[in-house]
């Protein structure tokens, strides 16, 4: 068997991995592909050669890369190069490529003169202050939060977040665009 055939052959219990590690269904990827169950079935079982028609959809439904659902092997420099994005005296650093679901990024906000707008928009948003002050306007209200604090919301909420003071505020945030929450799944002993 040459190599090619050999990673082709690899694909259908990486496929059966994948979805048996997320607990979700046969049904389910057919729904969120349009790929027919008994296909998805033929694939994972070795009875159908994977196509990129197939594979694409996959990829995205499974929230891997390509080359990771077929086993590509790694080529060149394995260190992330993170690309700032700056806009509106906001610097995002993304922490996260995946496509869809949450998306984490540092942020750094600097001072700006001015009063606050306050914005709306689909999603939900959790927050952690790294460094300054993160002051956050959110509805009616006004919190100031120090390093270390944290802070969760619905972005459909009117909201502002900027530094409190004249020094910029760096901050961890995880932003769902369909209102993802974040879950803390580990709590701390009662007493």
């Amino acid at each position: 068997m040459d190599g090619i055939d050999q990673a082709l052959t690899a694909i259908g219990p990486r496929l059966r991995e994948l979805r048996t590690r997320r607990g979700i269904t046969l049904a389910s990827v057919a729904r969120s592909t349009g790929i027919s169950e008994s296909t998805l079935s033929r694939l994972e079982g070795g009875g159908r050669k994977p196509n990129l028609e197939l594979l694409l959809p996959l990829a995205r439904a499974y929230g891997v890369s390509l080359d990771e659902l077929v086993g590509a092997p790694q080529t060149g420099d394995p260190r992330v190069h993170l690309r700032p994005v700056t806009q509106d005296g906001m610097t995002y650093v993304p922490l996260s490529r995946r496509p869809g679901g949450l998306h984490a990024h540092k942020l750094v906000i600097r001072p700006s003169a001015g009063e606050p707008s306050l914005k709306t928009h689909e999603g939900y948003e959790w927050l952690y202050v790294l460094d300054g002050k993160l002051r956050l306007h959110l509805g009616e209200r006004s919190l100031t939060l120090a390093p270390g604090e944290v802070a969760e919301f619905d972005t459909h909420v009117p909201h502002w977040l900027g530094p409190d003071d004249d020094r910029p505020v760096e901050l961890l945030v995880i932003f769902g665009k369909q209102g993802e929450r974040a879950h803390l799944r580990a709590r701390p002993a009662t007493s």
